[in-house]
């Protein structure tokens, strides 16, 4: 099968490319990127002109939730709403039920990635047995199994020594640590960003400098041990510029920020609205700005989603009682192009943040690119198209975003994997 992606604008970061451009594929791979190939050298033609056409897009930081809480998401279900939302790839969090700490989980969740084959499952394998940040997970089996970094997201080890042996280790594997950066001694009990909104709500607040002194404390371990840090959901203007000042110090670092955090304030609180409670918590104006300014100038290297689904049930709660997270694979794109619209990013470096970026933070060097040998892994979509999220848009198991019944504008029209389309929009 030979597939012709004919009259698109063509962006692809790897190659500083941005113009009219055709886009053949043969099987699995990107075969030419010309400004005319003849059809007559596909055996399917699709016309996408007046669409954007993209590498598929990688998000580094989603929740599966199988093996163990399947009534939230499952494999099946998540890959569905990755492609709805134009990703081709999504790296799952270790936080399963068993948890993945160990070579049997990881192979069981890549194994079943394959088997529905909608999208690439990358594990990321737990830091410490069983996320309780004392005895370092079976790292170097579980990167044999197929993880492409560690993390203990929501538990970062409180013990320093822990966090720094399993950066040794890291560096030697050659992978990545990611960091749920935060001093939960200072944020512990807290529900929502700290101050007047959380004192008039008389909901525990959680401070910024949790999450400065915990990416403080990461960021000087991953300088002493020469380790690869990713930081993870960055959301206060204290954290990334600790993270700017070590990127110019040379420490290996680099980190994300997701939709909601530079989309969203505090505000969206009001109410009790337990689907705007995630961790860290929504800010004030001032550390929105700080976010959306460290995406422009570079500090910030990807956008991420943290999907976390959860079911109705476990949300229609008081609000200390509900648990953090929201729902974000099918809302990432419309949020990131207001960055475009708003000029913050161009959109050549929006897709740099959600495409090309992440590959290289996971050492993906064959993903990420239209360059030809390449795996096919593309995205198409309308940058202008507005749609309303409505729970039957929604492909994932939960629908626990504060975009619900929300009016977006940016819809992907065909996700490529692999070759093969895998979602088409009706």
């Amino acid at each position: 099968m030979r597939v012709l992606l004919k009259g698109g604008r063509v962006v692809d970061p790897s190659q500083n490319l941005d113009g009219t451009y055709d886009v053949l594929i043969e099987g699995n791979r990107v075969v030419k990127v010309e400004k005319k190939i003849d059809r007559v050298e596909a055996t399917k033609v699709i016309d996408v002109s007046g669409l954007i056409v993209s590498p598929g897009f990688i998000d580094l930081h989603t929740h599966l939730r199988e093996p163990g809480q399947e009534w939230k998401e499952d494999i099946e279900t998540g890959s569905q709403a990755a492609v709805a939302g134009g990703f081709t790839s999504v790296c799952c969090m270790a936080n399963t039920d068993p948890v993945n700490d160990n070579p049997s989980v990881t192979k069981y969740i890549v194994d079943r990635g394959k088997e529905v084959g909608l999208c690439d499952v990358f594990p990321i394998g737990a830091i410490t047995k069983g996320l309780k940040g004392e005895e370092l997970a079976e790292i170097g089996l579980m990167v044999k199994a197929g993880i492409v970094a560690i993390s203990d997201d929501g538990e970062s080890p409180r013990d320093s020594r822990v966090l720094r042996n399993a950066m040794d280790y890291a560096r030697s594997l050659g992978i990545p640590v990611f960091t749920h950066s935060e001093d939960k001694t200072l944020s512990a009990g807290g529900h929502m960003n700290e101050g007047p909104l959380s004192t008039r709500l008389g909901i525990p607040g959680m401070p910024p400098e949790a999450e400065d002194i915990g990416t403080m404390r990461d960021i000087l371990i991953a300088k002493l041990t020469g380790a690869h840090i990713h930081v993870c959901h960055v959301s206060s203007k204290g954290a990334l510029k600790i993270i700017e000042e070590a990127k110019g110090d040379g420490v290996r670092v680099t980190c994300e920020i997701t939709p909601h955090h530079f989309t969203l304030t505090e505000d969206a609180v009001e109410g009790f609205n337990t689907n705007a409670k995630m961790c860290p918590p929504l800010r004030t104006k001032d550390h929105v700005e700080a976010c959306r300014i460290a995406l422009k100038k570079g500090v910030a290297d990807s956008i991420a989603t943290d999907h976390a689904p959860h079911s109705e049930d476990e949300k229609l709660v008081e609000f200390c009682r509900a648990p953090f997270g929201i729902i974000g694979l099918q809302t990432a794109l419309p949020l990131s192009l207001n960055l475009v619209r708003e000029g913050y990013l161009t959109l050549s470096q929006m897709i740099e943040k959600l495409s090309t970026n992440p590959s290289r933070i996971i050492g993906k060097r064959d993903i990420g690119s239209l360059k030809p040998g390449s795996r096919a892994n593309v995205t198409v979509f309308d940058p202008e198209e507005e749609f309303v999220l409505t729970k039957e848009e929604i492909k994932s198991k939960s629908c626990n975003t504060p975009f619900l019944n929300k009016r977006l504008r940016g819809r992907v029209k065909i996700t490529i994997y692999n070759g093969k389309i895998v979602f088409k929009d009706k």
